[in-house]
């Protein structure tokens, strides 16, 4: 099984990157094709900044390694350095309908959040399609709001196909239902751009600070409260073992749920679960030309994959002569 997924370099993972993609792929390690890579030219929409966006790639390899990514069982390199990726793009471009693109809503969302439109934040899921395909992915973990980007490299894969014969993989998504989409201190998603996440390397009174700041009703400590509709519990059930989450659940909905305690058990919950991811990223971060040379060594793996696809797709369209 081929399974591919990136992530951007455009500020710190958080939680939701974490039960949303990577984790997943870590499992995947020995039983699958793993492709793994950084996304900095999907990041161009957004960082403007190139100390940013250069120190945020190597942040992010740093942050996939320390979670336990061992790059001898997959394949981890960076967008931009197998450029066969903007070739495709371009070719799939030519064949994506405008009402297709224009559909996705995505770009929406994010132009009404403050990103300046542009094209490149419009046609996002072109160059997503050109990512998954390049590869021949077959299975492709996402959160419930990149379904619909998935489904567009989908309809390229096929409407490709139909036109020049059989050539790509037709991707499927991977979607677990308990991650699909986990809350944010507000209650919405968690995303970077909500300014909502809780940041999987954050520590001290930083980390206590966001934790303390999620969301909660005003509902006393001895009434009964509705699990389903509290993030805290959505949260606390990523992290805690199923028979803590019972005892929890017991007291939301017989009463006896403090907040202020829960908040707590979850700040050393975060705290054992990344405690040792936290102390390796400062050991990786100290030694950037390592960092460099794993992704270098990435590249040079995925690039052979990639030429084979992008040879016959250029002799698919007649671009080879």
């Amino acid at each position: 099984m081929k399974i591919l997924s990136g992530i951007q370099p455009s500020g710190q993972l958080h939680i939701g990157n974490y039960f949303g993609m990577m984790q997943t792929m870590i499992s995947r390690m020995e039983d699958s094709e793993l492709y793994v890579f950084i996304v900095d030219l999907h990041a161009l929409t957004s960082v403007r900044k190139r100390n940013l966006l250069a120190e945020g790639t190597l942040e992010a390899a740093a942050d996939f390694l320390a979670l336990g990514l061992d790059p001898d069982k997959c394949i981890f390199w960076v967008q931009s350095d197998v450029s066969e990726v903007c070739e495709l793009t371009w070719i799939l471009s030519t064949l994506a309908p405008m009402g297709l693109i224009e559909r996705c809503h995505s770009y929406k969302d994010k132009v009404a959040k403050g990103l300046t439109a542009s094209h490149g934040l419009f046609s996002y899921p072109v160059l997503m399609a050109a990512d998954i395909l390049l590869y021949q992915a077959e299975q492709v973990p996402v959160g419930k709001d990149q379904k619909q980007h998935l489904e567009v490299a989908r309809d390229l894969a096929q409407k490709f196909n139909h036109e020049y014969g059989d050539t790509f993989v037709v991707p499927e998504p991977a979607i677990h239902k308990q991650t699909a989409t986990v809350p944010g201190l507000d209650g919405q998603k968690m995303s970077k751009s909500y300014g909502n996440t809780i940041p999987i390397f954050l520590e001290g009174k930083q980390l206590k600070k966001r934790v303390m700041a999620i969301e909660t009703d005003a509902t006393p400590v001895e009434d009964p409260k509705d699990p389903a509709n509290c993030n805290l519990y959505t949260i606390m059930e990523l992290f805690a073992a199923p028979a803590r989450m019972k005892e929890i659940h017991d007291l939301y909905v017989n009463g006896g749920a403090a907040y202020g305690y829960l908040k707590l058990e979850l700040l050393d919950l975060l705290d054992d679960k990344f405690g040792e991811a936290r102390r390796k990223k400062v050991e990786f971060l100290a030694d950037p030309e390592m960092l460099r040379a794993i992704l270098a060594k990435g590249a040079e793996k995925a690039r052979e994959k990639a030429v084979v696809t992008l040879d016959l797709v250029r002799d698919r369209v007649g671009l080879k002569y």
